[in-house]
């Protein structure tokens, strides 16, 4: 929780938001459904602010933001305040991958040793290394399971340590490290959610294109569209952007600094405990729930400015071969990872529904496209809410609301023109 705010302050500031004044519409906007979702959300699990939009056929129908941004200096969440996007950021990643493969100067088959460039080493003691293609890593069946042995994204201290270097570790400090440890299973034998392997896609950007991850998705998706606000974000708070929200976690939730020269001293977790600068290409973006829907809108061949084509989208969605896209006895699993999406196939087995979820101290959020067009995003900046009795439930606000936002869209009988 921010310093300076008792546990006891926090829930009584939440508990008196008074979410509708950030609504402009009132009780009879046709957006109601939506509007009495978020606000009864946020008063059920004490959560401090949010952020939902809503958008289909090219257009964001729906932006608001509700509760506090800053809860001490009782600064509201607007329809545009940035939030960090967490696991969200892969999507990202995978969409620059599959239009640097629809431009023909990238291959799904390629192996990521060939774009890890002066990282690699003469030597790699798990020859399996070299069988890693960039689909496995965007499917997570490039070996790792974080399970099994552990998560390289959060070894900041001791991967600098074991190179001799100032913590916190950087990308490339991981990679080499990584290098030279086993992996946890033959390439696309099976699925293992991999945050490292998302970091190896954003240096095989930076190879592709001569320029920082940033600005290899800049060029490649986010200046097409117009997205100017969605950015890496900054670990520290004295580095937040202007227009982004505080973070919270529970009052006792600390962690030790990662940071030169604080190293070993006791942080709030979403500030220092960890290093989000390295998390760049798995993790590290920030932006606004209505910059996400834009983006989603984006993925539709028929839209006048396709990020993709019908055939990308199609691969991007496909599911994996063996065990990673299918049950024990061979028939498709309901749901299954793409390439940066997870993906639900109807009942009907002709529709699906493809989304991310994300998920760091302080932070929870989730975006979707639906097969009818629907897309939507809706942000937090808690990782979990604040009632004592939720709480025992180990709620989840971004999985916990999923449901409902699909009820609430549903019930909306009147988009507005």
């Amino acid at each position: 929780m921010q310093s300076g705010v008792s546990r006891r302050q926090f829930v009584s500031a939440v508990a008196a938001i008074g979410l509708g004044a950030s609504l402009a519409a009132g009780d009879k906007s046709p957006l109601k459904p939506l509007d009495d979702l978020m606000t009864g959300f946020l008063e059920k699990h004490k959560l401090p602010g949010a952020s939902l939009a809503v958008g289909r056929g090219g257009r964001v129908l729906y932006a608001r933001g509700f509760g506090w941004a800053d809860v001490e200096a009782k600064k509201p969440v607007q329809p545009d305040s940035l939030f960090r996007l967490a696991s969200i950021s892969k999507s990202i990643t995978g969409i620059a991958v599959m239009r640097a493969v629809e431009e023909g100067r990238l291959s799904l088959d390629d192996k990521i040793l060939q774009w890890l460039g002066e990282l690699v080493p003469a030597e790699i003691p798990d020859a399996r290394w070299r069988g890693i293609t960039l689909r496995h890593l965007l499917q997570h069946t490039g070996g790792w399971d974080r399970d099994k042995s552990f998560d390289p994204m959060f070894r900041a201290v001791q991967f600098a340590a074991e190179l001799g270097v100032n913590p916190p570790a950087k990308p490339e400090h991981i990679i080499r490290v990584m290098l030279k440890k086993p992996l946890d299973f033959a390439p696309g034998e099976r699925y293992a959610y991999s945050n490292f392997g998302y970091c190896l896609l954003g240096r095989a950007l930076e190879q592709l294109d001569g320029v920082n991850y940033f600005e290899s998705v800049r060029q490649r998706v986010l200046g097409p569209l117009g997205l100017r606000r969605l950015s890496l974000g900054r670990t520290l708070k004295e580095f937040a952007h202007r227009d982004e929200v505080t973070y919270y976690g529970l009052a006792d939730a600390k962690g030790t600094s990662v940071f030169t020269p604080n190293v070993g001293q006791q942080v709030p977790l979403p500030y220092g405990a960890w290093h989000l600068e390295a998390m760049d290409a798995h993790g590290g973006w920030i932006g606004s729930a209505s910059d996400l829907v834009r983006l989603a809108l984006s993925l539709d061949p028929k839209w006048k400015m396709p990020l993709l084509s019908a055939d990308g989208l199609k691969t991007m969605w496909a599911r994996p071969s063996g065990a990673a896209g299918h049950e024990p006895d061979g028939q498709p699993k309901e749901v299954h990872y793409g390439l940066g999406w997870m993906v639900r196939t109807l009942p009907s087995g002709d529709k699906i529904n493809v989304w991310h979820t994300g998920s760091l101290d302080g932070t929870s959020t989730m975006f979707a496209r639906r097969h009818d067009g629907f897309c939507w995003a809706v942000l937090f900046n808690s990782r979990t809410g604040f009632n004592p009795e939720t709480m025992k439930h180990d709620v989840v606000p971004s999985k916990e609301i999923d449901r409902e936002i699909h009820q609430a869209v549903d019930a909306v009988r009147e988009w507005p023109a």
